[in-house]
């Protein structure tokens, strides 16, 4: 049977390394799992709670398509509790998680052949999808001393019709400042460039906030999601805030492509904005679990890391132990029992030289893994010597 060349798009090898471990744990291993961005908590209990009354109460059939008008409501109000923005509901499409919004986003902003610039290191699906849907990714080498992000220059004469940007970013945990992430804007504004902005790691810093794109321009396409933050992984469930005037473009695409989001997920999702102490009491766990890798990495010999601002990831450059980071992440699932991802997924051209570890876990896990790194290191290092 003939097939299209929108499916030719590489694996994503963190699914992968889940794969391996999996066929290790059904061996009989013990792996500590620091490889994939997934909170260790499941949804808020007043979330679950809120699923069960209406799962007795109401038919949970097909919601409006750009979603609850409830959960519309409450995610314009985190807006103000968040960040100071005053957010219409009405500019607000509740979507299928945010890999819906990426979907409806590329296909709502460029036609065939646009060209879309992403920071590498970067989400490796913004690359695969853009690919999938004939357009051209653009990949903008970020710079340490850029923090891992997009900067203005990077954008300029390029002939870019997108960019898009995420702070916290994912894999280095990295935020544009609000200054920084003004400049961006407004060199897109300059460039005719549409810019989204994938901010579905907001809520998760542990010093300064991140700020959204929102609090400077509403010319923009803004992603969330109930996964990180709220815990909500599985449950697929996210949003988009559009500007007023693509409301109804947008909606359009998605009453053909997804119907709504699950309704029942929507529930969950009205529940889990209620339940902010208990969200951030998880946000303390991943605290505890960053001050621990930060700690305990470079003892274990991580010592060369991006300086993680938010969400739930540390980004390690290893070019001093391996060239190879993916035969290296096996090694070290395969001997020490504890999944890592090598960064090869985020960046093509200098991910061989990287790692990223994940804290989203329990702290126990990520003591545990730590001392099996150390271990492993150690073992490794006489073996070199």
């Amino acid at each position: 049977m003939r097939v299209s060349t929108r499916g030719e798009v590489d694996a994503f090898i963190v699914m992968d390394v889940m794969t391996r471990a999996a066929e290790l744990e059904a061996e009989g291993r013990q792996i500590i799992h620091m490889e994939v961005g997934q909170p260790g908590t499941p949804a808020p209990k007043a979330a679950r709670d809120k699923l069960s009354r209406a799962l007795e109460t109401e038919s949970l059939g097909y919601s409006l398509t750009v979603g609850l008008p409830e959960l519309r409501e409450g995610i314009a109000k985190l807006y103000d509790r968040w960040y100071g923005v005053d957010l219409d509901p009405e500019r607000v499409i509740v979507t299928s998680g945010s890999s819906a919004g990426f979907l409806l986003s590329f296909a709502s902003l460029f036609d065939a052949g646009d060209r879309v610039g992403i920071g590498a290191p970067g989400y490796p699906s913004y690359l695969q999808i853009l690919k999938a849907m004939d357009l051209e990714p653009v990949v903008l080498e970020t710079a340490e001393a850029r923090r891992f992000q997009p900067a203005p220059e990077d954008i300029r004469g390029v002939g870019l019709d997108g960019l898009m940007v995420a702070s916290p970013g994912n894999p280095s945990g990295t935020m544009l400042s609000k200054p920084a992430l003004t400049e961006l804007v407004e060199a897109t504004q300059a460039e005719g460039t549409a810019l989204i902005s994938d901010e579905i790691y907001h809520g998760l810093h542990y010093e300064e906030r991140a700020h959204t794109a929102l609090e400077i321009t509403d010319d923009t396409y803004v992603i969330n999601s109930f996964s990180k933050y709220f815990s909500m992984t599985g449950w697929r469930v996210g949003w988009m805030v559009v500007p007023e005037d693509h409301v109804r473009r947008v909606e359009r695409l998605a009453q053909h492509m997804f119907i709504c989001a699950p309704t029942a997920s929507q529930v969950v999702a009205c529940g889990a904005l209620e339940a902010m102490d208990e969200l951030e009491e998880s946000r303390a766990v991943y605290a505890r679990n960053r001050a621990l890798l930060l700690k305990g990495l470079p003892k274990a010999g991580f010592g060369h890391i991006a300086p993680p601002d938010g969400g739930f990831y540390i980004y390690a450059d290893v070019s001093g132990l391996t060239e190879d980071s993916r035969a290296f992440a096996r090694e070290i699932l395969e001997e020490a029992g504890v999944a890592v991802t090598p960064g090869l997924d985020f960046d093509k051209a200098r991910g061989l030289r990287t790692l990223r570890f994940s804290y989203a876990g329990a702290t126990e896990d990520i003591e545990e893994g730590l001392l099996r790194l150390e271990k492993f290191m150690a073992r490794r290092g006489a073996l070199v010597d």
